[in-house]
């Protein structure tokens, strides 16, 4: 894998969604972390992409994020995003895919297999994926690492995304992380 270029990086928000996120471990964690990391893309001109899965029945994205504009949403039933109508064009001129979202065992892994089959570069936010349970949280981040996933931080992303203390967005994106 390489470090994150923002030119070729995309922010995929996967199901963050009103009434699944009650249940969720770590969940307004989650949405925090989610948030600060939603903000530097859109100060650094980096595209963000949500899914919402099911949002009859599972509410729809959390009003804590911004959704901006059309073509920012997939709406699916598939666990895998890849498997979406719209997803796979949405993508397309984006190599590296950055990821959170919820249920880590659950669509964040199917998705995230799914870009892996796509050879996309594809990078888990460990401190903004989570689960019902830890456990289950635990098990598919090893899972995505094993088949080739890099798993970062928020932290990481947003300095790689930098590239240089001489960024114009610097000031504004280091105010996001203290």
């Amino acid at each position: 894998m390489h470090t994150l270029c923002p030119d070729q990086s995309l922010f995929l928000i996967i199901d963050l969604q009103t009434r699944l996120l009650p249940a969720i471990h770590k969940g307004t964690e989650i949405i925090a972390t989610t948030k600060k990391v939603q903000t530097a893309a859109e100060l650094l001109d980096i595209p963000v992409l949500f899914t919402e899965q099911n949002p009859a029945g599972l509410g729809h994205t959390t009003p804590d994020l911004t959704i901006r504009g059309p073509g920012q949403l997939i709406t699916k039933m598939t666990f895998d995003s890849c498997l979406a109508d719209g997803f796979k064009t949405a993508i397309r001129d984006h190599q590296q895919i950055v990821v959170a979202g919820t249920e880590a065992h659950v669509c964040v892994l199917q998705t995230v297999l799914g870009l892996l089959e796509m050879s996309k570069q594809v990078y888990v936010l460990e401190d903004a994926v989570s689960s019902r349970t830890p456990a289950n949280g635990k098990a598919a981040l090893s899972r995505m690492e094993k088949h080739g996933a890099e798993i970062v931080t928020s932290e990481m992303v947003l300095f790689e995304w930098l590239q240089t203390a001489e960024n114009p967005n610097f000031r504004d994106v280091l105010k996001l992380i203290k």
